[in-house]
């Protein structure tokens, strides 16, 4: 009978300890199963970290990129606007140019024919003293009453004659002065047109490049749509995951919570079964380790400097004009050879130690401006497409065309629209 009963009592603690077995079998399949979830989470999670940061370096690029491109455009209509000045500014003096040389050509057809007409006259006094010999004072002498009346008479058949030469002579130089206006007049009307034909292909170039830039920031706008729907995927897939992480740390804690209970209830049944009494006790020690890091920071300074600028505004005045009477050359810059308006004014200020651009329109934001009851010999005085250096005494020295060189003119020949003082 004691073999018996010890012997279910054997059995006994042998199912149970089986059974906490099975039970310590089936946990531990369910703990892999949840590590391997758990790491699949965080791999994904990882992966879609890595992905967002690749699309917002991208977004950062796009970004930057049209920044620099609306910086561009921005640049571009500033240019465009005072282009279009500019070209208000001409045609009005187109217009006001065309008035002008259908006045002188109607003063030089005027003149014309008082000049004919006078010639006609003088032809048919010439004729008649022909025909008549010196009858006509020989009438005046007979015909007179007293010697102070003939003296009268004979002065006044001079007088005639002196007074149509006199006329005709005067008509010829008037002939002659509107002419020469008539000339100069088409000549600047014709630079006129020539500046504006100019203007209009600036426009149309600054337009087609305004176009292009607009359509290349209408496609970085597209690229960083798309780049910002991946971007709030990849964070969506970084949401998810770390819920599914949270979800299985959770379980994963309440399975070791429920593991531990059952080793406990194991170690009791094994205690049970050897009727011994062990205590095992297990530690595990972490250890951190804590990292600093120190970012350095650095600073350079740079320094600029100025070629000293030498020379007053006469002295200027006094250099530009040793080239009065040099032609005028498109593009050019030399004081002797040949140089355009904007390079004419560049060399002469070269001289002194002043750089200024090769161009009139960027010369009309150099050195401070004033206004032109203000000027003083040296200023920069800036027409629309056109620069001059102010002599004083509202006069310019410049190159004006190709058809007179660099000479010198009234300062309001044209529309002044700025004046500039670099000197």
């Amino acid at each position: 009978m004691k073999n018996i009963f010890i012997k279910k009592k054997i059995g006994k603690k042998v199912r149970i300890l089986a059974g906490v077995l099975c039970l310590s079998v089936l946990l531990s399949g369910t703990e892999i199963a949840w590590a391997s979830k758990l790491t699949d989470a965080k791999d994904a999670k990882a992966e879609a970290e890595e992905d967002l940061s690749e699309t917002q370096s991208e977004i950062s690029a796009l970004k930057a990129q049209e920044a620099a491109l609306q910086a561009e455009i921005d640049a571009l209509d500033d240019e465009l606007a005072i282009l279009i000045a500019d070209m208000n500014i001409l045609s009005q003096e187109i217009t006001d140019k065309t008035a002008e040389l259908e006045q002188v050509t109607a003063d030089l057809a005027a003149a014309e024919e008082k000049q004919a007409e006078q010639y006609e006259n003088m032809k048919l006094r010439i004729k008649y003293m022909y025909e008549n010999g010196n009858s006509a004072i020989y009438d005046a002498i007979l015909g007179s009453t007293s010697m102070a009346d003939m003296l009268n008479r004979v002065e006044y058949v001079n007088d005639v004659y002196a007074y149509d030469r006199n006329l005709l002579t005067e008509y010829q130089n008037t002939v002659e002065e509107v002419a020469t206006l008539k000339s100069t007049v088409e000549t600047e009307k014709a630079e006129m047109e020539a500046m504006q034909s100019e203007y209009e292909a600036q426009e149309e170039e600054l337009n087609s490049m305004l176009a292009s830039k607009e359509s290349e920031l209408q496609s970085k706008d597209s690229l960083l749509a798309s780049a910002k729907e991946k971007a709030a995927k990849y964070q969506a897939t970084i949401e998810a995951q770390n819920k599914i992480i949270q979800e299985e740390q959770k379980k994963a804690e309440e399975a070791a919570k429920k593991k531990a209970a059952e080793e406990a209830a194991k170690k009791a049944a094994e205690e049970a079964a050897k009727k011994t009494s062990s205590d095992s006790t297990s530690s595990s020690s972490s250890s951190s380790s804590s990292s600093s890091s120190s970012s350095e920071s650095s600073s350079s300074s740079s320094s600029s400097s100025s070629a000293a600028v030498s020379g007053t505004g006469s002295s200027v005045v006094s250099y530009a004009c040793q080239f009065i009477g040099n032609p005028y050359v498109w593009g050019g810059t030399s004081l002797t050879d040949g140089a355009d308006c904007s390079g004419f004014v560049m060399s002469v200020y070269a001289h002194f130690g002043v750089s200024l651009p090769h161009s009139s329109a960027a010369m009309r934001g150099c050195g401070t401006g004033v206004s032109y009851s203000d000027a003083v010999a040296g200023d920069i005085i800036c027409y629309s497409g056109h620069v001059a250096i102010y002599m004083g005494n509202g006069q310019i020295v410049h190159a004006q065309s190709a058809a007179t060189g660099i000479t010198t003119s009234s300062a309001t020949y044209r529309t002044i629209v700025a004046v500039r003082r670099v000197i």
